[in-house]
């Protein structure tokens, strides 16, 4: 496997760690500090050299100085802070991008996903030279019930759309090898959505299945609007299906149409219509719900079309506490990732 390159302006002495351990954060100063707890004697105890990147994704609580205090007394712990808040995937890419490991492991900040599982998915790749290794959620129990239907309805619905190679239940906790990170990272994805991006690449692929955890500490920074968004995400991301279907729509509703003016007839012809007939307003209703969600359909694909064209970046980066020049140029302008 390849040896990733030292970043620009990094110290030539630093060494290119095997395992980087990638952790989107936000507003996580209750959870934070167990996850460190818990996580750090995990990855001593591998026997492998391994730097933890610790995403910050433009938190408002103190999770910045809890973090500042993790870089000076946990020498692997690697600080990223996002000038503003730009979202769970942004902070994933974050991480996954300037990681430098042979081998990048994702994992969220509120233990959910065990850490110890880190150690199987490592052992697991290195023996059968996988790319690719998946958390599957092999127990949901700690989530409610409305949590389970909704995710086990997007991973059904994911599956049919971009193919069962998609692993089911398997969330953003895994592990990537170096040629699989710099596939991603070749990508012009400007929403990756990587539940569906990571399959997608086809890659030599294992499996780790665990029990899903409570969360340590805190609330979920996933309520029902973010699920919602990234289930379009996913949908209008990876398939033109929606396009499909608003073309069957309007068949449909043409069909509904023909059947409406055969039965008005028929009823005229016998005599038993009445002004205001409320079936003609039932079928102006229907036509006119049918073309809205087409355009709603048309205007999300237009909307990203627009997005993409316009190019900007997914997320600022205002400090990464692996480049040298960083604290000595607080004042520099940020650096900007698409």
């Amino acid at each position: 496997m390849s040896t990733p390159a030292l970043r620009t302006g990094e110290a030539a002495a630093r060494p290119v760690p095997l395992l980087s351990v990638v952790i989107p954060i936000y507003n996580e100063q209750e959870a934070l500090p167990l996850t460190v707890a818990r996580l750090r004697p995990v990855l001593d105890a591998l026997g492998v050299t391994y730097e933890v990147v610790g995403v910050d994704d433009g938190s408002t609580d103190a999770t910045a100085v809890i973090m500042a205090k993790l870089q000076q007394d946990w020498p692997e712990f690697r600080s990223v802070r996002f000038a503003r808040n730009s979202g769970h995937q942004a902070a994933l890419t974050a991480g996954i991008h300037r990681a430098f490991g042979a081998y990048v492991v994702s994992i969220d900040a509120d233990l959910q996903d065990p850490p110890e599982k880190i150690t199987e998915m490592l052992a697991l790749a290195r023996e059968q030279s996988l790319d690719i290794v998946y958390g599957v959620r092999g127990d949901r129990g700690s989530d409610t019930f409305f949590k389970r239907g909704t995710a086990g309805a997007y991973y059904w619905l994911m599956r049919r759309l971009v193919g069962k190679n998609m692993p089911n239940q398997a969330g953003d906790f895994r592990l990537l090898s170096r040629a699989a990170v710099d596939a991603l990272k070749a990508l012009p994805e400007h929403q990756p959505v990587y539940r569906l991006l990571v399959p997608w690449l086809g890659f030599a692929s294992g499996e780790i299945v665990y029990v899903r955890e409570e969360r340590v500490a805190g609330s979920t920074h996933y309520p029902l609007s973010k699920m919602l968004r990234l289930a379009i995400d996913s949908i209008t991301n990876f398939s033109a299906t929606p396009l499909r279907l608003a073309t069957w729509l309007g068949l449909l509703s043409f069909v509904v149409c023909v059947v409406l003016a055969v039965y008005t007839t028929v009823e005229f012809v016998v005599g038993s219509t009445v002004p205001g007939w409320s079936s003609l307003f039932i079928g102006m209703l229907f036509i006119g719900s049918v073309q809205l969600i087409c355009v709603g359909l048309l205007g999300e694909y237009v909307g990203r079309i627009y997005s993409a064209v316009q190019a900007r970046p997914s997320y600022f980066v205002g400090y990464d506490s692996a480049d040298e020049w960083a604290p000595a140029r607080a004042g520099a302008p940020s650096e900007y990732v698409r």
